[in-house]
């Protein structure tokens, strides 16, 4: 199974707002920290407003925050809001299954048990498990915002 990069990037923005809870953070800045695309962010943010994860503050000083504590933001959760199909395999959904195999097939059984038991785990964490190691998480993420050093060979020129 691989998550789409809208919630691979929607687990990574609200990683960077749940550092820093208390900040408006704009999603220029969200965008250079995590090296996404500020056009993909913006439509993320806005998703994620709608489904009151954050909430965006104009103005200024504005930019986006969590709307609720990193505590009671379940990855499990999010990621079925934010996962277009959880079908695993096309036998998953009578409406296009095709597979002729499909009434006696014990696969789709253990493959929808995995995915239950994948949920389940998610279900547990929150992101507030996903912000540890903070001191770690934050250096590299400043680290991100800083300029590249030059080489040495840019250097001696």
């Amino acid at each position: 199974m691989r998550l789409t990069r809208f919630t691979d990037n929607a687990l990574r923005c609200l990683m960077v707002l749940g550092l820093e809870p208390t900040e408006c953070i704009t999603v220029h800045a969200i965008a250079v920290r995590m090296n996404m695309s500020y056009e993909h962010l913006v439509k993320i943010v806005q998703r994620l407003a709608e489904l009151g994860y954050v909430e965006t503050v104009r103005g200024r000083h504005g930019g986006v925050r969590l709307a609720r504590p990193a505590e009671e933001i379940r990855i499990g959760q999010l990621l079925r809001h934010t996962e277009e199909n959880l079908t695993l395999v096309e036998c998953f959904d009578p409406e296009t299954n095709t597979c002729p195999i499909a009434p006696a097939c014990a696969l789709a059984g253990v493959l929808d048990e995995a995915l239950t038991a994948f949920l389940d785990v998610l279900d547990r964490r929150t992101l507030a498990d996903a912000l540890e190691p903070r001191q770690q998480l934050v250096a590299l993420l400043s680290r991100s915002l800083d300029p590249p050093t030059p080489s040495s060979t840019e250097l001696a020129s």
